[in-house]
């Protein structure tokens, strides 16, 4: 294949003018296609794929998104490491608007998403303890540090169905978990990423407090958009500083993930 990459970035529209010398790849998978075209080209001297997790128009609501398809794809083409910048509501007062969490754990509040590439052929148990892989947080938390970001290193993302925002009675449950910010899109990225033996790096934007933190009418699907089109620049140089910052050589354990697991399949 001519097209080839080493690291995914899978996140919104706005990122697109990341890459120079870029080209579209049209990609079939056993899952169907991805959510769009990906985009294979260059940040300085690395090799970039990116993939609009809810397409160009975005047209995939978050619990429609073809999320097999994506991270296959993305494996296809070479990447075996995914950077996924994502707007995030924050459930605890002090992270405001603007902030950059670097979760380092994971709560699935889904139902209903397909969540594993084994669903038959035999049982197939991957380590999921530690959602994210360390490198990419500590490169992703180092780089957003010297960008002057206001930088949170760890926290738990709670992932919600969506398409709805959560009840302000739901919010102050996840507040009380001591839960940091809560999103749509998360999962099942992050375990299908593993399941691919691929490292995973959430970076998540604060947008807004989320329904339960502060008084008000709650979140809006406006400000959340207006909010990160105003920051898609910064998050645009957060990404290419992230990326030239990651590892050639992975040394984590992320690729060891399927280590003695009989798969019953091949990967990509």
């Amino acid at each position: 294949m001519v097209n080839r990459a080493d690291i995914g970035v899978i996140g919104g529209s706005g990122l697109y003018s990341l890459l120079d010398d870029a080209q579209e790849v049209e990609l079939t998978t056993p899952y169907g296609p991805p959510s769009d075209v990906v985009t294979v080209g260059r940040i300085g001297a690395r090799s970039v794929a990116f993939l609009p997790r809810h397409g160009r128009d975005h047209r995939h609501p978050p619990h429609r998104i073809p999320y097999r398809a994506n991270l296959w794809a993305l494996r296809s083409l070479g990447v075996r490491q995914v950077l996924a910048p994502s707007a995030v509501g924050s459930l605890k007062a002090e992270h405001g608007p603007g902030a950059i969490v670097v979760p380092d754990q994971l709560v699935d509040r889904t139902s209903g998403r397909v969540q594993t590439y084994y669903d038959a052929g035999g049982a197939v148990h991957v380590s999921f303890a530690d959602p994210y892989c360390p490198t990419g947080r500590a490169v992703a938390v180092s780089v957003a540090r010297s960008g002057g970001w206001d930088i949170v290193d760890g926290g738990t993302l709670v992932v919600i169905e969506g398409p709805r925002f959560s009840t302000r009675a739901e919010s102050q449950w996840f507040a009380r978990n001591g839960w940091t910010v809560v999103g749509m899109t998360g999962f099942p990225e992050a375990v299908l990423a593993r399941e691919l033996a691929l490292c995973y790096t959430s970076l998540s934007l604060v947008t807004d407090h989320d329904a339960g933190v502060e008084a008000g009418e709650g979140v809006t699907h406006e400000e959340v958009l207006r909010f990160f089109a105003t920051n898609v620049t910064k998050m645009r140089s957060l990404v290419a500083d992230a990326v030239e910052a990651l590892p050639e050589e992975r040394t984590c354990a992320c690729g060891s993930a399927l280590d003695g697991i009989k798969l019953p399949f091949d990967l990509p």
